[in-house]
């Protein structure tokens, strides 16, 4: 998973497109990332819960665990498996290819329907400079070795993050640009060997790293929205998502490549997180999108054109470090039990036996009587950056708690918080998940106001 590209905040100039919480009506083809961090379920449980439950009908793998490749063998859904980035430099030498693809795809291929093989994982993001100087000889030879062992229909690439793309600062897609260094030293001739062998660019967008706080909106396809038009070509964006598809695209047709296949090799949004703009809509909402696109959308400068997407995580990884986004990214929890719906179950399933369903998604209410306010248990300095977050969206008016304020009271900072949370719930069509403020929110059926603050 990519950290934030630098400067991709330039591209948040304004808001995202309205679009409706509703579920496609048909999907025909989606993939999920299979992590394995946590006490999850064996791989072959996995398999068979993917295939007899869920329309998804393709996971890529960020390792070659043989238990994982075995146990999709006779389901046909398309396997991805990825070169670990420490053994790249050991695959330049032609000999080791062969043993590696003899070792690890031979055994289990046809028989598991192997698509792709990542070689690495955002290998320029690493700065290994041995790693990226070896990548593209190491792609080439296990293709080779591939071709060597009779084996057709297994392509070989690898996954970028999108920091390969220098944004340029009036935010235009259709000006992106590779970065100066990596643009024809690196990427052109990895280009080239995909154009040659008919393998796809592989890219991981990630709305989620790099956007602008102050414009979550345009990161998630929420409404309201302003949409931002690019002064060079005149196309129109509603969602941060189309700019980086369109800026990568860019990029490749300036090297000469944008008839390059390309796959979108992760992308997601968490469900929860150490900030107000994760939640189980927003999450659900993001990824209805995403599907959507992966339909055969298309973006302004890449019109219906059908991105093969794996989805940022099967299953919420509870063995995963770092903040709390990082446990999670999944569309189901270890019971397999759906945390949101955005419709891959066949029938609305739920997962397995005694396996909890998806919660219903809130929709926008108009009626009186609901008001959002800080939970007791709430820290001072959670809900101080509830107050910096929402003050700073735009669209809310804090006067009432500065100094001189109807609502102004320096001794309390629930009180105060209380008032623009609820101000940002009313805003937002009093939907629980506008309400969440990453668990420190609570909707309450009393009005709040006194005599002087009025909510």
């Amino acid at each position: 998973m990519a950290t934030a590209p630098p400067s991709i905040s330039l591209l948040l100039l304004l808001l995202s497109a309205a679009v409706f919480l509703t579920l496609p009506a048909t999907i025909s083809s989606i993939g999920v990332n299979y992590g394995t961090l946590g006490n999850l379920p064996p791989p072959t449980q996995v398999a068979n819960f993917l295939k007899t439950q869920t329309s998804i009908d393709s996971v890529k793998l960020f390792n070659v665990n043989p238990d994982i490749i075995r146990a999709f063998a006779g389901t046909g859904i398309s396997v991805v498996v990825t070169v670990p980035n420490g053994d790249i430099p050991a695959l330049a030498n032609g000999v080791q290819a062969r043993r590696w693809v003899s070792a690890n795809i031979q055994p289990f291929h046809p028989q598991t329907k192997i698509k792709y093989i990542s070689v690495g994982n955002e290998i320029l993001l690493s700065g290994d400079d041995n790693m990226i100087k070896n990548l593209l000889p190491a792609m080439k030879n296990l293709n080779a070795a591939l071709v060597r062992a009779g084996v057709k229909d297994v392509k070989v690439t690898t996954a970028h993050s999108l920091n390969i793309i220098a944004y340029e600062l009036n935010g235009a897609p259709s000006s992106g640009r590779f970065r100066p260094g990596w643009d024809k030293g690196v990427l052109a001739p990895i280009l080239a060997y995909h154009r040659q062998t008919k393998s796809p660019f592989m890219v991981n967008p990630y709305p989620y790293f790099g956007f602008d706080p102050k414009n979550v909106n345009f990161a998630i396809f929420r409404s309201p929205y302003k949409a931002v038009r690019d002064p060079l070509t005149g196309k129109v964006y509603t969602n941060m998502y189309d700019t980086l598809m369109d800026s990568t695209y860019s990029a490749m047709k300036a090297l000469g490549y944008g008839d390059v296949d390309i796959v979108v090799g992760e992308t997601g949004w968490p469900s929860a997180c150490d900030a107000p703009w994760c939640s189980l809509e927003n999450a659900a909402w993001f990824n209805l999108n995403i599907i959507k696109r992966a339909q055969g959308q298309g973006t302004p400068l890449m019109p219906n054109r059908r991105f093969e997407t794996y989805i940022f995580g099967l299953f919420n990884e509870e063995g995963k470090p770092g903040p709390t986004a990082e446990r999670n990214w999944g569309l189901f929890r270890s019971d397999f039990s759906p945390v949101y719906d955005v419709g891959l179950l066949r029938n609305k399933q739920g997962g397995g036996g005694g396996a909890r369903p998806a919660p219903a998604l809130p929709t926008p209410s108009t009626a009186g009587g609901k008001w959002c306010v800080a939970k007791s248990e709430a820290t001072d300095a959670q809900l101080q950056g509830n107050i910096d977050w929402v003050c700073s969206q735009g669209g809310i008016d804090c006067k009432p708690i500065k100094t001189g304020g109807s609502c102004f009271n320096p001794s309390s900072v629930r009180s105060q918080a209380s008032f623009v949370m609820n101000a940002y719930f009313q805003r937002n069509g009093r939907t629980d998940g506008s309400c969440n403020f990453s668990g420190t929110g609570v909707i309450v059926g009393n009005n709040p106001s006194n005599d002087a603050c009025k909510y």
